[in-house]
């Protein structure tokens, strides 16, 4: 049987401000799952203080929650530091870092994915063009799916979760 269409708001998002709200906007939804597909953790979008808040009080208030970031480029993060990095290694039970496999990087895509029902997607990672739905479940599970996929056939990155970024 097919989820009916209770609630929720789609807008389109064209500018790098409206794809940091939708962001913010979206993983504000997460009661206990967070997913991120991300190029190079996006600077100004998931370093924001604001995204920083929304994730913290996600995974301190939800004793079961995770948030899982699938890093298709982690070098830039590596080199320059990441907000999000460093509150996941505080935070290392609830947040996880994996690197796409070198083979596996022809993703073109970059998206956000809040408890399978709601979703933040650009076609283009490189493009700030994209689509924020608070509530599709069909859509949310065919990208959450795609991630299990490649989360599962990622490695952890080891890097992310040194001392010294």
């Amino acid at each position: 049987m097919e989820q009916v269409r209770e609630r929720g708001e789609r807008w389109v998002v064209s500018t790098r401000d409206e794809y940091r709200q939708a962001v913010i906007g979206v993983a504000g939804i997460a009661t206990r799952k967070l997913s991120l597909f991300t190029h190079d953790l996006e600077p100004g979008i998931y370093d924001d203080p604001e995204f920083l808040e929304v994730v913290k009080h996600l995974v301190l208030s939800q004793r079961f929650a995770r948030v899982r970031v699938l890093i298709n480029d982690p070098s830039h993060a590596i080199k320059n530091g990441n907000a999000l990095v460093h509150l996941g290694r505080r935070l290392n039970s609830y947040i996880e870092f994996r690197n796409v496999r070198k083979d596996l990087r022809g993703q073109t895509e970059s998206y956000c994915i809040a408890d399978g029902v709601a979703l933040v997607y650009r076609a283009e990672a490189t493009r700030w063009e994209g689509i924020a739905d608070t509530w599709e479940p069909g859509v949310a599970k065919r990208y959450s799916n795609k991630f299990d996929e490649l989360w599962n056939a990622s490695e952890v990155e080891l890097e992310l979760r040194q001392l010294s970024i």
